[in-house]
């Protein structure tokens, strides 16, 4: 069941013109994030219940993708970290193609596995991680039915 609400773009200019570059041609543009392939992820704000929409490192094993929540490494996490953990059901734009997903936060084993998926796809993750004291969460976004 795709997201409902209104939108609000983000206040930062540059994410704000990404995204609706992305979206106006379903990824033909934009679709370079910090010179790293992106998606659109799409989740509903955990106090604002306003969607808000973020670029970000596409990572994928072809069904499944995963987002982090690196923030380049900052001692606090992007707020869509704190809308997925309020609101699983997220929307993921991958190019052309739109999807609902759940998210959920992964751990030990999953966690590790997929952080060096991330890592090949993204080195930085890893300096992300020693710059900062925080763990740096990853979320699973598993296809609903």
């Amino acid at each position: 069941m795709p997201l409902e609400g209104v939108y609000e773009p983000s206040p930062w200019e540059p994410i704000a013109e990404q995204v609706a570059l992305y979206e106006s041609t379903d990824g033909v543009e934009g679709s370079d994030f910090m010179g790293g392939p992106c998606i659109i992820l799409t989740s509903v704000g955990a106090k604002s219940a306003k969607l808000r929409k973020t670029p970000l490192i596409r990572i994928t094993d072809g069904s499944s993708y995963v987002v982090i929540g690196s923030m380049g490494g900052a001692p606090t996490s992007p707020e869509w970290v704190h809308n997925l953990r309020a609101n699983p059901h997220v929307e993921l734009q991958d190019g052309a193609i739109r999807r609902d997903y759940t998210a959920h936060q992964a751990d030990g084993e999953e966690k590790s596995r997929w952080w060096a998926i991330a890592a090949d796809v993204w080195p930085d993750y890893d300096k992300y991680q020693q710059s900062t004291e925080r763990i740096i969460p990853l979320f699973v976004l598993t296809p609903c039915a």
